[in-house]
């Protein structure tokens, strides 16, 4: 049977939209990059009504398609919010064509710096800049041909991401096909002051090298069978034994041939985790790092914090709804994935806390009516109230 159309929406459906005011500054350096117009040539789209438009799409439960998108430009109070005339779904498949995804970026770094450090009980300047970088596949279409993973069936794009841990923001990102290379990415992304968490799959010594070079530092997870030439055993604190520290070496890292790039001792940390491998034995990580400064216990705690950049990606594409794809074009997905960053980023920014699923459906609930002010805001200064 054919599918029930979907009534039409109201402009009783949406409200709050005092809470997007504030969009109009943020947005607006996006107004110069270019415009989408329809076929009859008669209307156009500009970037930063585009951009709008998708982030009323993430916070309100009523609009789950691009058409839903449309008819959402229709209505009065939408195109005063966003100073824009009616888009027509021709305009807005063709933004995606038109508009470059990179000042996006900019915005996404603009706003994760204006979010507060907080430490959780650690103090952070122990681990000054800690950022824990990873990526994380988006579904994709079979049709679609730039992304590349397993085989013509399997298609997938790849969101790379640097994320600050103490501010749990996002600060950083990259979308590539599939296979496209995590070493590669995050090498265009270095920046100066940042201490970089990676995993395994980022074990390369000209990395390590290249983010010394860029004046950051890393905590490197390597394979058990690196080969080093030692320097020095430190002696193992009762603090760091207590992180689960068994050695704490300083070493050259590498043999003649791939140890040649690295210009610097490493520090090679030995962490049981209390948890045992597939054939029984125990668990043991093996971090490298160039900070010979740091205890080998914060050397420890600053790999655990590893974990939140994948915490997010659950947040991201379970919660916040990037499963569904808006456009099958790269530039499409890049800029549906930094848009859906910055609707991210604007919950902290409002609630004074990372975001949360109960958080978000207090907003969605909001923004659908079902809500009032004084219910959200209550909400909001209970979670303050827990972050003091």
């Amino acid at each position: 049977m054919p599918a029930k159309k979907k009534p039409k929406i109201e402009e009783n459906q949406l409200q709050g939209f005092k809470y997007f005011k504030a969009l109009g500054r943020i947005l607006e350096p996006l107004h110069e990059v270019g415009s989408a117009r329809d076929r009859a040539g008669n209307r156009k789209l500009y970037f930063d009504n585009y951009a709008g438009l998708l982030l009323l799409y993430f916070f309100n439960p009523i609009l789950t398609s691009l058409r839903g998108i449309q008819q959402a430009s229709q209505l009065k109070k939408v195109q005063r919010l966003l100073g824009c005339s009616r888009a027509s779904l021709g305009s807005l498949s063709e933004a995606v064509q038109v508009f470059d995804p990179q000042p996006l970026q900019q915005i996404v770094a603009e706003l994760a710096a204006r979010i507060p450090r907080t430490a959780d009980g650690v103090n952070p300047k122990a681990l000054e800049g800690l950022t824990a970088v990873d990526g994380t596949l988006l579904p994709a279409l079979p049709k679609m041909a730039w992304a590349l993973w397993v085989d013509d069936e399997h298609r997938a794009a790849k969101m790379h991401l640097a994320f600050e841990v103490f501010r749990s923001a996002p600060v950083k990102a990259t979308v590539t096909e599939g296979n496209g290379s995590e070493k590669k990415q995050l090498r265009l992304v270095l920046e100066r002051g940042r201490l970089y968490v990676i995993d395994r799959g980022y074990a390369e010594y000209a990395l390590f090298q290249e983010i010394v070079a860029a004046g950051s530092s890393f905590i490197c997870r390597i394979r058990d069978n690196a080969v080093w030439r030692l320097v020095e055993e430190r002696q193992v604190t009762p603090e760091a034994k207590a992180a689960g520290v068994l050695r704490d070496l300083v070493v050259w890292l590498g043999c003649e041939a791939s140890g040649a790039v690295l210009r610097q001792p490493i520090r090679l940390v030995e962490v049981a985790t209390g948890k045992t491998d597939a054939l029984g034995n125990p668990e043991v990580l093996l971090l490298a790092t160039d900070r010979l400064d740091l205890s080998a216990d914060l050397v420890a705690l600053g790999y655990r914090f590893r974990w939140t950049v994948e915490l997010f990606f659950r947040w991201f594409k379970c919660i916040l709804g990037c499963r569904h794809l808006l456009s099958q074009s790269r530039e499409g997905v890049e800029i549906q994935a930094y848009v859906a960053l910055i609707a991210s980023l604007l919950i902290s920014l409002w609630t004074g806390r990372k975001p949360t699923k109960r958080t978000f459906e207090m907003l969605r609930l909001y923004l659908a009516g079902w809500a009032d002010e004084a219910e959200l805001l209550a909400h909001i200064a209970q979670l303050q109230k827990h972050n003091k």
